[in-house]
């Protein structure tokens, strides 16, 4: 059987193929990198001078996206953080609930399936418990605050002709001790104690929940109490008789460290 052989001329070199294609598409790639090839190869030219260095770009602040309102507006805002700073205030042990930034926390529970009492059964009778049982309520957790709020400011102007926020702390205290005892009343026979012993167990848990929720800032509340958070093992310190500081950690801790 004869061999097959391919004949090779200089019309298949690469320089060829190049040549006649560019002139087959009108010279459109001539002048870009395949033309400089072709009319004369690649030629270097004069070094264009170093542009100077740009200096380092500053460092940005690390940005705190937990501390944004998700539901009070702002002066509901205002009023839940200087409530909550005369229950749980600034003192010789560390900071209050303003520096804590428990209002925030405050603000994204009421924005969160709780505020709405998502989990909760919430068919009637809304019939008033015994003191034992504790209070079954016809409104959601997020109106029960917001209403608790604005008897606040309520209360302040008619009494003082202020708002709450620009009350002096023990004119605060007054309205607040009114609303643990329930002389205030909120809306439709809902007592400002009801108000007030939901509003502080919020202030409680703004202060030494998890940072990840919005309060509890730079997990100071915790520090407080040299609470160690959420550690990943306490192997090395279980045979300790001794108490161990720890340096507490966040659940974004662990997040950022995967």
């Amino acid at each position: 059987m004869a061999d097959k052989r391919v004949d090779q001329t200089p019309d298949d070199s690469r320089r060829r193929f190049l040549k006649y294609t560019g002139t087959a598409i009108g010279g459109a790639v001539v002048g870009g990198v395949i033309g400089s090839a072709i009319t004369g190869g690649f030629k270097k030219k004069n070094a264009a001078p170093a542009p100077s260095p740009s200096p380092a770009p500053q460092a940005q602040a690390s940005v705190d996206f937990n501390v944004a309102p998700m539901f009070f507006n702002q002066a509901q805002m205002a009023i839940a953080e200087a409530a909550a700073e005369r229950i749980f205030p600034k003192d010789e042990s560390g900071p209050g609930a303003a520096e804590l930034g428990v209002a925030f926390y405050i603000d994204h529970q009421l924005a969160s399936p709780w505020g709405v009492n998502a989990r909760t059964y919430r068919m009637g009778p809304f019939v008033k418990g015994e003191v034992t049982q504790g209070d079954y309520l016809s409104i959601q957790r997020h109106e029960l605050i917001t209403m608790g709020l604005q008897s606040l400011e309520d209360t302040s102007k008619s009494k003082y002709s202020k708002s709450f926020v620009e009350l002096a702390p023990e004119e605060q205290d007054a309205i607040l001790t009114s609303m643990e005892k329930g002389e205030i009343n909120v809306v439709n026979g809902v007592t400002g104690k009801t108000f007030f012993n939901q509003f502080r167990v919020l202030v409680m848990e703004g202060v030494y929940s998890d940072p990840l929720y919005g309060g509890n800032k730079n997990m100071l509340g915790w520090k407080m109490r040299k609470y160690p958070g959420n550690q990943m093992s306490y192997a090395e310190i279980m045979d300790k008789d001794q108490f161990v500081a720890m340096e507490p950690r966040s659940l974004h801790d662990h997040y950022a460290a995967h």
